[in-house]
């Protein structure tokens, strides 16, 4: 039996990885996020596709003073947790955050405050069970500050230097932290994004991350893998091609 908790259950990538997990067999869910009515959806649709159990918390993440509270019940609804999957989070208006402070904040509130709270938490239970695996996602965009989403970016980048360094502490307690950085992936969040080449499914991402857990890896997942090698010459290029991004 796999105990499996998806914060931000209903984005496009946290559904592709839970029909996967269900359809493997032996899992068990607890789904967190906003909309009540297509968290039961997802749920009827992983006990479909051969989950045990699929169990609902409605809840706004943005909402930082409940995400212990959140986390402890998770921890008992599964009795433990093998897998928690944070994957909520929005893409801001670039204008607007420049805009108003009250905007950026609120943005860094939802895309880096919650998930890196979260992070705190599950990581603390996994130390006291002695394993888990805590995969947050994070992007590309936080490799490289540019200036058409250094809101976003910047929260990102947060939770990648967050996961690569409690990854480094835990993995002495038996817990793997996965850091998951996605390029261009073709969901809802996206749609009107003009698609090309270098687009990916959910599902190609869910995939990255599925076989990552299988294996128990930490550290940093580029999803897909050629990312990797796409952001390491953005890293080094200079300032001036980076304006043109």
């Amino acid at each position: 039996m796999t105990r499996i908790v998806i914060f931000g259950a209903t984005s496009a990538i946290a559904q592709a990885a839970a029909r996967q997990w269900a359809a493997a067999g032996g899992a068990r869910f607890v789904l967190v996020g906003r909309n009540e009515t297509a968290l039961g959806d997802i749920a009827a649709d992983l006990v479909a596709r051969g989950a045990e159990e699929a169990t609902t918390k409605p809840a706004d993440l943005a909402a930082l003073d409940a995400l212990g509270g959140l986390c402890a019940e998770a921890e008992e609804a599964l009795g433990g947790i093998d897998i928690a999957l944070i994957a909520h989070g929005v893409l801001p208006d670039q204008a607007e955050v420049t805009a108003s402070a009250d905007a950026l904040l609120t943005n860094l509130g939802v895309n880096a405050l919650s998930p890196a709270a979260l992070m705190v938490e599950l990581g603390r239970i996994m130390k006291r069970q002695g394993h888990g695996n805590l995969v947050v996602i994070s992007s590309v965009a936080g490799d490289r500050g540019r200036p058409s989403n250094w809101a976003y970016g910047g929260a990102k980048a947060m939770l990648s230097v967050m996961g690569e360094g409690m990854g480094l502490e835990l993995d002495s307690a038996g817990v793997n932290v996965l850091v998951v950085k996605p390029g261009f992936v073709d969901t809802p969040m996206t749609a009107d994004f003009p698609k090309g080449p270098l687009w990916a499914s959910a599902d190609q991402v869910a995939g990255s991350i599925v076989r990552a857990v299988r294996r128990k890896r930490g550290g940093v997942l580029y999803a897909p893998g050629w990312w990797r090698w796409i952001m390491l010459v953005v890293a080094f290029a200079p300032g001036f091609l980076v304006k043109r991004l």
